[in-house]
This record gives C-alpha cells, sequence and structure tokens, in this order.
C-alpha cells in the first residue's frame, strides 16, 4: 500500500528508493500537499514559465523535506535551464519601432518635398557622406540633370534649391543605414550574451532580413523614377511608381507591426513568468464575451491597413491634388462615372476597366475616402461595443486610445484635402495613420488569451 502511494505521489518507479515512513507520515502528507498545490502560489510556479529559468519542483523532494525521508536524489529541485528573455531587449525592439515610425514620416516629407529623385545612385558606405566642396556640390547636381525630373519639371532649379531636396533625400536614407546599424549590432549582443531566447532570435533575424529587403525595395522604388523612358512617353510625369511607393510602405509597416508584436509579447511573457500579470485581467480575457470583440478588432485592422495602401496611391499619383472640397466631389458625392472608368487608363490587354482602381487619380482618391470612412464608421461602432463589455484596463485604454486616433486622423484627412494638400497638414496626416496603426496593434495584443 505504501508503495503504491509513494508511486502515485512522486513517480518513482523504485519504491526502495525512499524510507517507509508511518502511516500517520503519509496521511498527514497528503492532506498538506493537496493544499499545497492547490494555493495560488503553487499554481503559479507549475503553471508559468519563467524568463530567467524554470524551477520545476519535484514531488520526492517534498517526501523529502516533510518527512526527512532519505531520498535518491541529487537536490532537492530540479532546475531547466532556460535562455533568458530580458525585458531589456523589449525596450530596445520599441526603440527600434519608434525609428521606423520617423523613417515612414520622413519619407513622407521626401515624397511631399519631391525629394526622392534627387539622389540618382545607390551606394551604402561612401554615399553616407554628403558633398562638403562646391565642385562636389556641383558634380551631384549634373547627376541630377541627367534624368527625367530635371529635365521635365526642374529645368529652372538652382543649385541652392537642389541643395534643400537632396537632403531631405540624404536624411532619408541616413535614418535608414542608422535603424540597420541599432538593429543588427545591439541584437548580435544581446544574442551572444543569452538575453534571448530562440524563438525572439528567430523574430529579430526575421526583421534584420526585412530591413535588408526594405532597402531594395527603396531602391527599386526610386529607379521607376529615373528611368529615361519617362523622355519618350507623351503627358508622362517624372514620379516614383505608385505600385512600388505603395509596396515599399506596406514592407516598413509589416517590420513596424512585428518590431511591436515582438516587444510587447515579450513583456508580457515577463510578467506572467514572475506572476506580476494580474490575475483578474487574466480571468476576462479568457472570457468567451470578448470572442467577438477580438474577431471585430482583427477585421478592424485589416480595414485600416487596406485604407492606409490606399493612401499610398494617392500619394504616388498626387491624388490628393483634385477634387478639393469635402464631402462633396465635384456637383456630388460621387464623381461622374466618366471620370471614375475612363478609358484613358485602359490597356489593350486589360479585361475591364479595372486599372482605373490603380492609375486613375480620381478613382483612387474616391476609393480612400470611401474606405476612411468606413473605417472611421466601423472604429466608432466598435467603440461602443466596447462599452458593455468587461474589458481590462489595458485593452480599455488602447480602444480609448484607438477612437481619439481615429478622430484625430479624420480631421488631419479633410484639412489636407480642403487646404490642397499643404506640407505640414499632409505629413501630419501621415503621422497620424501610423498613430491609428500603433493603437489597433496595441489593442490586438491587448486581448490576446493568456495561456493557462
Amino acid at each position: 500500500m505504501l508503495s503504491g502511494t509513494v508511486k502515485r505521489l512522486t513517480g518513482l518507479t523504485k519504491p526502495s528508493a525512499i524510507v517507509r515512513p508511518s502511516l500517520q507520515c503519509q496521511r498527514t502528507f497528503v492532506t498538506k500537499y493537496n493544499a499545497l498545490s492547490a494555493s495560488k502560489t503553487t499554481r503559479s510556479v507549475f503553471a508559468q514559465p519563467s524568463l530567467v529559468s524554470r524551477l520545476s519542483f519535484n514531488k520526492t523532494a517534498l517526501v523529502s523535506k516533510r518527512f526527512g525521508s532519505t531520498v535518491v536524489e541529487k537536490s532537492a529541485t530540479q532546475v531547466v535551464k532556460e535562455v533568458v528573455t530580458r525585458p531589456v531587449v523589449a525596450y530596445w525592439l520599441y526603440f527600434n519601432a519608434g525609428l521606423i515610425y520617423a523613417i515612414v514620416v520622413v519619407g513622407g516629407l521626401t515624397r511631399l518635398t519631391e525629394s526622392g529623385l534627387s539622389i540618382t545612385e545607390w551606394n551604402v558606405i561612401s554615399g553616407m557622406k554628403p558633398p562638403r566642396s562646391d565642385q562636389e556640390w556641383v558634380d551631384e547636381f549634373n547627376k541630377y540633370k541627367q534624368y527625367p525630373e530635371y529635365k521635365i519639371l526642374n529645368r529652372h532649379m538652382t543649385l541652392e534649391e537642389f541643395k534643400k531636396i537632396f537632403y531631405w533625400e540624404w536624411s532619408h536614407r541616413m535614418i535608414g543605414r542608422f535603424i540597420g546599424a541599432s538593429f543588427i549590432l545591439p541584437g548580435l549582443f544581446f544574442a551572444s550574451r543569452g538575453y534571448m531566447n530562440k524563438r525572439v532570435m528567430k523574430q529579430t533575424f526575421g526583421i534584420s532580413c526585412l530591413l535588408g529587403f526594405q532597402g531594395f525595395m527603396g531602391w527599386y522604388m526610386v529607379q521607376s523614377g529615373l528611368s529615361q523612358a519617362l523622355l519618350e512617353k507623351p503627358g508622362a510625369v517624372p514620379r516614383v511608381s505608385q505600385y512600388r511607393l505603395t509596396a515599399h510602405l506596406a514592407t516598413a509597416i509589416l517590420i513596424y507591426g512585428t518590431t511591436i508584436f515582438s516587444a510587447a509579447d515579450i513583456l508580457r511573457r515577463h510578467k506572467l513568468a514572475t506572476g506580476t500579470f494580474s490575475q483578474k485581467a487574466a480571468d476576462l480575457l479568457n472570457s468567451p464575451l470578448l470572442k467577438r470583440f477580438r474577431i471585430m478588432s482583427h477585421s478592424l485592422g485589416s480595414l485600416i491597413l487596406i485604407t492606409v495602401m490606399s493612401g499610398g496611391l494617392v500619394a504616388g499619383l498626387d491624388a490628393g491634388l483634385i477634387y478639393n472640397e469635402f464631402p462633396y466631389m465635384g456637383n456630388g458625392i460621387v464623381p461622374p462615372t466618366s471620370e471614375l472608368w475612363s478609358d484613358d487608363y485602359v490597356k489593350p490587354e486589360d479585361n475591364g476597366k479595372w486599372r482605373n482602381l490603380l492609375e486613375n487619380p480620381t478613382t483612387v482618391q474616391f476609393d480612400h475616402r470611401t474606405l476612411a470612412e468606413t473605417t472611421a464608421v466601423a472604429a466608432t461602432a466598435l467603440w461602443c461595443y466596447s462599452r458593455r463589455l468587461p474589458l481590462p484596463k489595458n485593452a480599455r485604454l488602447a480602444v480609448n486610445t484607438m477612437m481619439g486616433a481615429i478622430v484625430v486622423q479624420v480631421t488631419l484627412g479633410i484639412s489636407t484635402l480642403i487646404y490642397m494638400v499643404p506640407i505640414e497638414l499632409a505629413a501630419a496626416h501621415q503621422a497620424g495613420a501610423m498613430a491609428l496603426l500603433t493603437s489597433n496593434f496595441w489593442l490586438i495584443h491587448a486581448l490576446r488569451r493568456v495561456p493557462l
């Protein structure tokens, strides 16, 4: 009987490994062990992994501790070593996310000031040094003169005017280089010192690869505006392809979102491991009442992303410079059908007039308006629905912040349009889009279930 009891309680296959205690000791152990297992402290030890190290208490050790039994074990606890993921890694990722936010805003300013084609070469190392002497500036200006933007639009540009657009593009590229260095070098340090576990190392390696791809996408975008074929096409505007610009923006948002979620996940896991995550919040997050709200938050995030991508098409086509009134577009809320589905944008190989959705400035602006209005209504409905739900404090703050970002963004969008896209308002509108995305990322992560 004692042998069977010890087997069940300790998991040992050899009952001789323990000195046989008295029957009263057995009963006392079973009572106290069950009470200990049911306690909140013990549940947190057994159920929550630690980011520093995981202590797996052996049942045999409990017998030894409580009855003074002789146990054939080398230690009272087994320490399962686990690679550390420290909170400093999350703060480092948040810092890089802030830099990505900044470079998206500077990239928008580069587009608004029409500076993106001022540097006609891509040199990772030598391109870090701007021209210093007058002769170097003249040489750089002469390179710019060889391309369509100067020949078609800027033939009267002076050297001083060229310096202004040069520094915008140079600053954009330098921030990109700084992001690469601030991500890769500290990442290697943290990995070599064991600050990250394998999962986080894989995530940061993936983000590093995306950063390299983003540098390629930036140059690939610039190349579309330097093509000499633009000189041969009647009515062509020397600017980067709206497709490549939108793809460049999409990659930046992908990197930004991945960095934000990775950092937030590290801090949450740390709280779970140290037992500082609120039990009340965990119970609310695991409640089935939030299932529908969670799905709606993800759906709203997808809608926001589509709206931002349509904004990239608007920027690429300068579509904000037409129909500068709201809510009307001309004589009505909807422009004439002949403008929305114009034959001017249809190519012989096309099956229908779908190209208007991507290349017709009127249609692109109308689509962006419609998507923005739909997003605002959906976000407001989600916020109203959230008032009826028992949300944790963090999720409540996130949804309120997102509602505030929606109000600000709609105001900026309408103001940018009716004032004919002034640089200050347009840049604020682009920054507002990133802020809205950030608040949605925050809400989505704050609503994630807590593992039991």
